[in-house]
This record gives structure tokens, sequence and C-alpha cells, in this order.
């Protein structure tokens, strides 16, 4: 982005970007160490955290994303080692951190010493600024290819700080996380071609299409998403409860992903379902949505 550029040294490639999150995590969280993340994350970061044996703290969120005080409130408690956000297409709301909040979080994290990983594997479908822009000395920037470019290409990749890009290198050797070479090279092809460039552009007319067909087939209900991103937060009417209504699409043949999956704490799971809208064709997830209206419109 025009307000931050990374030099090359500072890049590091994994197989995936579940492994640059998992080897940027294991370099700076020991076990039993604190991790502050927002209150619904990433599925695949609790099971990290889990082989880490590091522990999630979940802060407080409001519409604008995670709250600073609430950093600072779980950092007094006790310390957090770093926090792990996604302020850009937040997984699994939608929700993208304004910038002004996100140069208060920057703030935070530079007066308290706490290091961040940012999350930003749905960037490509925005023009935001990361929040290594106003931290670049403390974030860590996880990114890769297989959402913007194809499933089977799924290299990974982290812009570290350059004080840690030997501490970050090191964690993906031990971890056994380095980038295939036949991956890397296809990747720097298809950009120095622009066939990346030309499949984010598609990419991004896609995904507002079926936002809007979201918008038409699910107008009654409480849903919330960006019409930039691929999924949408499905708040679910009285009676359903996430796991029944889980269950009753699965009964249709549709998959969804239940709001539980997402909370950090066990004791506070929303009502609420993730709806994925990249895969299926557009008439197949027309009829899958107004399918699942008409179940919501029912009783379990």
């Amino acid at each position: 982005t025009p307000d931050w550029r990374p030099a090359p040294e500072q890049l590091l490639f994994t197989g995936n970007a579940r492994q640059a999150v998992a080897a940027t995590l294991a370099s700076l969280v020991r076990p039993g160490g604190r991790v502050g993340v927002e209150a619904l994350t990433y599925p695949v970061v609790k099971e990290i955290a889990a082989r880490l044996g590091i522990t999630l703290v979940p802060l407080a969120t409001d519409e604008e994303g995670p709250r600073p005080e609430s950093v600072a409130a779980a950092h007094r408690s006790a310390p957090l080692a770093v926090l792990y956000l996604q302020p850009t297409l937040h997984n699994p709301t939608s929700l993208t951190t304004g910038p002004e909040r996100r140069r208060l979080l920057a703030r935070t994290a530079l007066d308290l010493g706490i290091p961040v990983v940012e999350d930003r594997i749905w960037s490509f479908l925005t023009d935001d600024d990361p929040l290594a822009a106003h931290a670049p000395g403390l974030t860590h920037v996880v990114d890769g290819l297989s959402k913007r470019v194809a499933p089977g290409l799924t290299v990974g990749f982290v812009a570290v700080p350059e004080a840690r890009v030997e501490a970050v290198a090191a964690a993906v050797r031990s971890g056994g996380w380095s980038a295939g070479r036949f991956a890397l090279e296809a990747a720097v092809r298809w950009i120095e071609e622009g066939t990346v460039r030309r499949l984010v552009a598609a990419k991004r007319a896609d995904a507002a299409r079926r936002q809007r067909v979201v918008a038409e087939e699910l107008r009654d209900f409480a849903v919330r998403s960006d019409p930039r991103a691929y999924f949408a937060w499905w708040e679910l009417p009285a009676p359903w409860r996430a796991d029944t209504f889980t269950a009753a699409a699965a009964a249709h043949g549709i998959a969804v992903t239940p709001g539980p999956a997402f909370a950090v704490d066990p004791h506070r799971t929303p009502d609420a379902v993730r709806l994925g809208l990249a895969s299926a064709p557009e008439p197949d997830l027309r009829r899958a949505l107004r399918t699942l209206a008409g179940v919501a419109r029912g009783t379990p």
C-alpha cells in the first residue's frame, strides 16, 4: 500500500497462510502465554492456540472492531504477549475497522509494547491500509494466495518487522512450514504476468454480485455483511439456535458454520451462522439462500 511497503528481506514464505499465522505466533508466545483476539475469531487460530499451549483472551468489540480500552484492560489483568487481529473483513462478521480506530489500536499496542499479528487474508477485496502502516515496528502482516488466486496455490507469507526476521524464520524452519518451490515459482510468474491482478479484479466483482443476492434473498433477516466480502454473518431469529439451524440446513444439503465455532469464550456463543458465498454457482447460491430463508421462517 502507499503508506506501508516492507523491504524484500522482511518477507518470509510458508506453505499456506495458516502456517504463517502458526509460525508467527510460535515465535512470539511461549506456552502458557496470552494472546488478545476478537471475541469471535478464525477457528484455525483456536486450533493453533491449543497446539501451542497458549491462551486466547477475548477482546470487547463494537461496530468499529476491537476497543482499545479492552486491550489495555486485558493487558493490565495479565500481560498479553501479542494481539491477533483481523481489521479487514473480519472472519466471521465481515466487519472492517475504520482508519481512526486502526490508529487508536496501533497507538495502544505501541504504548503497551504489544506485538501484533495482523491477518489480511481477505484484504485483496479492499483498498484499506494495514495496521502495520501505523505500527510497522510491532506488526506482523499475514497473507496468502489461496483466497485471491486459487485454492491449490497455497503460498502464505508474513511481512515481519526488521528486528524479528530471524526469530520468525527460525519458527518457520522448526515447524516444517516452508513454502514449496513450485508454488513459489508459479506465484511469482502469475504476479509478473498480471494474472493475479486480473483474478483479484474479477473476484471483487464476483463478491459484489453475490452480496447483492444475499441482500435480496435475506432482506427480512438480521444479516451483517460487507458488499465486498465473500461471506456473511446471520444473526438468527428466535427461537433458532446455531446448532439446530445448522442441522436443519444440513438436512437440505446446505453447509453453514455455526457461531460457536468462532467464539473464544465457550460460555458466550452467538445464535448466528456464517454463510460462505464463494463456492456455489450463483444460481445455486440463490436457491440455497432462498431455502435457508424458508427454514428460518419456520420453527426448529
